[in-house]
């Protein structure tokens, strides 16, 4: 890891690979979906998914047009707040301390996301109070924007039996 004189947490080395991601979010294939961090500021974050034919959603989602589901690209922005979350508090998933997805607000979709394309996911810290996070996240390919939210992420400190 590396320390940023600027910033206030410690961030990971730049760009973060699948494995370091894996560190960071408690999710596995199918539902691991950011790829890749490329940026962390001092309230935000930018990174990836690689969109593909081979994802299992697009065999039935729609068999003869696949369209990425737009519940998943929500998903997809709920992960990389998570990972901004953890970041910023130095932590990673453990027994005990979790970023869980609490809700969406303000949810827009403006574009079909298909295979082959690359979904940059960004979130920015909008509030913080009480172990509940607010973002907004933006996604977008080839710089059009295809989907717009305020993702709630709360962290749970749970009593361990």
């Amino acid at each position: 890891m590396t320390e940023s004189k600027s910033l206030p947490f410690t961030v990971p080395e730049l760009p973060m690979q699948t494995q370091t991601i894996r560190e960071y979010l408690p999710h596995r294939y199918p539902f691991l979906l950011v790829d890749r961090v490329t940026e962390v500021t001092e309230n935000g974050i930018v990174g990836y998914k690689n969109v593909s034919i081979n994802e299992e959603f697009m065999q039935g989602h729609f068999p003869g047009y696949p369209i990425m589901p737009g519940v998943l690209i929500v998903e997809a922005m709920a992960q990389i707040s998570g990972v901004l979350g953890f970041i910023m508090n130095n932590e990673k998933p453990r027994p005990g301390s979790l970023f869980l997805f609490a809700g969406a607000e303000k949810v827009r979709f403006k574009k079909q996301v298909v295979p082959g394309d690359q979904l940059v996911l960004k979130s920015e810290l909008l509030m913080q109070k009480r172990g509940i996070y607010k973002y907004l996240c933006t996604a977008s390919v080839d710089g059009m924007v295809a989907a717009t939210a305020e993702i709630i992420i709360s962290h749970q400190k749970l009593e361990q039996a």
